[in-house]
């Protein structure tokens, strides 16, 4: 279940004693939480269940990639665990993506969103070139979300740079969660398409995925509510 609030706050980190400490802090000061490959690498299904515990929805993030077989059972494996969103990569193609939403919709009631990574927020054009794909991530992030959309998707990962080209292009009921948020005055790291997290709801984002100046903070509560409100004026 998506709650009102649109954060959701990305525990990248291997240590479950971390995550949980953080998961019980920031309960009822963020929308979810987003559980990574480390993590789940790590800890498996026993360690998202004791996430799990704290109520939060949980977007799980697994970017399967790989033929649509193996893609949809990977799915299927998840269901159980009853994620509020799961991840492909959406360069796996148009089969791939369709069977990952057949597969979502076994679980009837409590399928959860199936969405598409399309362009990773640390890569720019540059990068892009360097795989041999031409035309701008503007261009590369269109092309794949439409690809997404036409699969049966739910809804994509991209950079707040093209949510307002997506929502024109596919709509208000398709899903934009997007990661590279970093409140005003926040260190990059190794993300190179960022936005501050009012400007991109006001742009049309459904989810705001915010990780290190959440849990980097002394405070990662103080530092959720404080990015809520910066949301709450914007709005």
């Amino acid at each position: 279940m998506i709650t009102d609030n649109p954060v959701f706050c990305a525990l990248d980190t291997t240590e479950l004693g971390r995550a949980l400490a953080l998961a019980r802090d920031l309960d009822g000061h963020v929308g979810g939480i987003k559980l990574g490959m480390e993590f789940f690498n790590a800890h498996g299904p026993s360690g998202y269940h004791a996430l799990a515990e704290t109520g939060l929805p949980i977007f799980l993030d697994l970017k399967l990639h790989d033929i649509p077989n193996t893609v949809a059972g990977g799915i299927r494996a998840v269901l159980p665990l009853r994620p509020a969103i799961v991840n492909v990569h959406a360069a796996g193609g148009a089969a791939m993506m369709r069977a990952a939403a057949d597969a979502a919709a076994e679980a009837g009631d409590a399928r959860p969103l199936v969405i598409a990574v399309t362009m990773l927020t640390s890569l720019d054009e540059s990068d892009l070139a360097d795989t041999g794909v031409t035309g701008t991530p503007a261009d590369h992030v269109r092309r794949l979300a439409g690809l997404a959309a036409r699969s049966g998707l739910d809804g994509v990962v991209c950079s707040a740079h093209e949510i307002e080209t997506l929502r024109r292009d596919l709509g208000p009921d398709f899903k934009l969660i997007v990661p590279g948020i970093r409140p005003e005055g926040a260190a990059l790291a190794d993300q190179k398409r960022v936005m501050t997290p009012a400007r991109a709801l006001e742009l049309g984002a459904d989810i705001l995925v915010i990780g290190r100046p959440i849990t980097g903070a002394d405070s990662p509560r103080a530092a959720a509510d404080s990015i809520t409100r910066t949301l709450s004026l914007a709005a």
